[in-house]
């Protein structure tokens, strides 16, 4: 009986798990990650985009805004045109956004009404509580907007904007 030689088999193996996981890498950037990238480009109102970042559950792509783009009309376009891409994964989007002093303090002067909105599924009350946080504050204007997966706030005061994605499931909201 022939006695098996260690070395090519070591080598062969290398070289086969290079190749199948050197394809992999090459597919997910070109066939997936490179569409989905240019797809958030293409939407109207995203200044700038990085690469998708995928796992088995969710798509995660960090996003820098301009400062008049919509929120929900930003999420729904990416969704509906790169669904193809990301099947029936979670479209998460990371909004790159500068620290703002007084839009974070407005912001958290309302969360517990707006937690409370999310908890009792009174989506109504979202609006009117941001705008009692933010009656103080003439120069910063609030935009709320809904869709069937998420609630949409916007808090802009000049050249500062606050962008805030609430899951509508109960269940995510642990991630605030």
């Amino acid at each position: 009986m022939m006695k098996p030689r260690i070395v090519p088999i070591v080598i062969t193996a290398a070289i086969s798990a290079g190749v199948l996981f050197g394809g992999w890498a090459i597919y997910n950037q070109v066939s997936v990650a490179a569409p989905l990238e240019q797809v958030a480009k293409e939407v109207s109102g995203v200044i700038s985009s990085d690469k998708p970042i995928m796992n088995s559950s969710q798509v995660t792509i960090s996003l820098e805004l301009a400062a008049d783009a919509s929120l929900r009309d930003v999420y729904e376009r990416i969704e509906a045109n790169g669904s193809k891409v990301f099947d029936d994964r979670k479209l998460l989007l990371n909004i790159k956004q500068k620290p703002d002093k007084q839009l974070d303090e407005i912001w958290y002067a309302a969360m517990f009404d707006i937690a409370e909105a999310m908890e009792t599924k009174t989506y109504s009350g979202i609006p009117a509580a941001m705008d009692r946080a933010s009656k103080d504050n003439k120069n910063v204007t609030v935009a709320t907007e809904m869709d069937e997966t998420n609630v949409y706030i916007t808090l802009r005061m000049q050249d500062a904007v606050k962008y805030v994605v609430l899951p509508r499931t109960s269940t995510q909201m642990e991630a605030w």
